[in-house]
This record gives structure tokens, C-alpha cells and sequence, in this order.
């Protein structure tokens, strides 16, 4: 029934359904025409078109998708396997064999079986990274850049910071999403941006867009340790007037008082 209605009405998310029922549970509880709709999603009948807010809109495959990926063959699992890993390897450069399954969430059978292919191949190199206690393997052509020039603030998803033991490896940077900690536990806000300086991150910010007052208000800044502080609040407060004109909002305004907050509150001072 819902495959044809999807069929006969267009793109429709879950909500948009002829008398969707409710779910059980709560927030996260699906009701049996949500369950239908990821069962079609899960087996290819029915695909994303698109999102409106938070929300994934479907339409059928074949209208999203160009005919010569909706009549592909299947691939093997283990051939698939073995190119997505190789993907995940020249994505993370040096990554250990967690790293390389957590990128595409493969399964734990198939992502041995890739990585064995990989090594035998000569594509990884197994090798030891100072500090890292697991098995690490080295792109075979992987280049070290001379310099990077990276500055960017990260969502928690973006793929830098995503798998958070790598990230703990590779910066010494611990990140969680604090939005479900009590306020009185949080560390450092309620959803956290880190900020990438260069080759490593510098800082974190917790931020909320008052659109009423059109102000991107910066609730908590912290700089991290062996970041050099006055370069640091220069590059970042850049970043967070390009980031406030994005969002369509008119100023930045800092709003805790110590010496990293005030060196940020001055770097903005010119940018207004």
C-alpha cells in the first residue's frame, strides 16, 4: 500500500502518508508505516529523493537513480567490500582496520576479508604508529603534504571527527555530543563545533543562531591545549562571520567572559 501511494503521490516523507498512525514508544517509536517505509528503503524499492528539515523524503528507486545504477548487477559482498575499504583508505590516508570498517559500517566478517585482499595486493602496507597500540596500515601512494591550510568548523558528523577513538588518536582531541548530558554535566555546550586550524584542532565552540535578533551567539569558547591563542581566535572568528552570513544572520556576539573569549571578542570587533 505505501509503495503504491508513493508511487501514485510523489515524494512523500513519513509524515505525509494517508493517515500515518502513531508510533510506540515515544520519540523514537515507529509506527507500522514508518517500518514499512525503511523495510522498502533497506531493499532498494524506494530510495531518498531529498530531506525537508530533519526529514527523509522517498520516491521510488528508479526515479532517483539513473537506469544504469537501477540495473547494475549486484556485486559480490567480498569484491564490494574490498572496493569500498580500498575507498575508506585513500579517505583516511592511515587509518587501523577499525578505522577502515567504521568508515562504510561494514560488517566484521567482510571487512577482514577486504583488508586481507588489500595487504596481499600491496594497496596497504602494514606499518606502527608511535602512541597507537592497534595494527596500522599505510595508503600504499599516500603523499604527506608539506603544509595544510584547513579552517573549518565541523558539524559532529563531518568524517574528521565522526569515529571518535580515531580522532582521540590522531589529536588528542576528545569529543562527544552533549546534548543528552544534564546541563550542570557539560563540559564544554550543548552541541559543540570543534574548529580545524591547519593540521590539527584548535578550538571548540558552542553556538545557536538567534534568529529573532539575527545574532550568532557564542554560548562557550575553549581553546585547546598548544594552540597558539591570538592566531587561533583571528582564524576562528572568521569563520564565524562566514558562518553567521550563511545562516543569514547579521552579527556574532560572544557571550562568556574569559581571556580566550576576549581575545575572540576582539578578533570580531573589525569583522562587524
Amino acid at each position: 500500500r505505501i509503495r503504491d501511494e508513493i508511487q501514485d503521490r510523489g515524494p512523500l516523507a513519513a509524515g505525509e502518508l494517508t493517515a500515518p498512525e502513531k508510533g510506540q514508544g515515544g520519540w523514537w517509536g515507529w509506527s507500522d508505516s514508518k517500518t514499512a517505509l525503511e523495510w522498502l528503503f533497506w531493499t532498494g524499492e524506494i530510495t531518498a529523493a531529498g530531506r525537508r528539515g530533519f526529514e527523509r523524503v522517498y520516491d521510488l528507486t528508479e526515479r532517483v537513480l539513473p537506469p544504469e545504477i537501477v540495473h547494475a548487477a549486484t556485486p559480490d559482498p567480498a569484491e564490494a567490500a574490498t572496493k569500498l575499504t580500498a575507498h575508506a583508505a585513500r579517505a583516511l590516508g592511515i587509518a587501523t582496520a577499525g578505522d577502515l570498517r567504521d568508515y562504510w559500517r561494514l560488517p566484521v566478517d567482510l571487512a577482514s576479508i577486504a583488508l586481507a585482499r588489500l595487504v596481499e595486493a600491496g594497496d596497504l602496507v602494514p606499518v606502527s604508529v608511535e602512541g597507537w597500540r592497534p595494527q596500522a596500515y599505510l595508503v600504499r601512494d599516500a603523499v604527506l603534504p608539506r603544509k595544510v591550510t584547513a579552517r573549518a568548523l565541523l558539524v559532529p558528523f563531518d568524517p574528521l571527527i565522526f569515529e571518535r577513538s580515531r580522532t582521540e588518536r590522531l589529536f588528542g582531541f576528545r569529543y562527544r555530543i552533549e546534548i543528552y548530558t544534564p546541563a550542570h554535566k557539560r563540559l564544554h555546550g550543548y552541541y559543540v563545533l570543534p574548529f580545524l586550524l591547519g593540521d590539527r584542532l584548535a578550538a571548540r565552540v558552542d553556538l545557536k543562531a538567534e534568529r529573532a535578533t539575527g545574532c550568532l551567539l557564542v554560548r562557550s569558547a575553549h581553546l585547546e591545549p598548544q594552540s597558539e591563542p591570538d592566531a587561533t581566535a583571528a582564524a576562528l572568528a572568521q569563520e564565524l562571520v562566514a558562518l553567521a552570513g550563511w545562516l543569514g544572520l547579521s552579527q556574532v556576539r560572544v557571550e562568556p567572559d574569559n581571556p580566550f573569549d576576549r581575545l575572540l571578542r576582539t578578533a570580531l570587533a573589525p569583522l562587524a
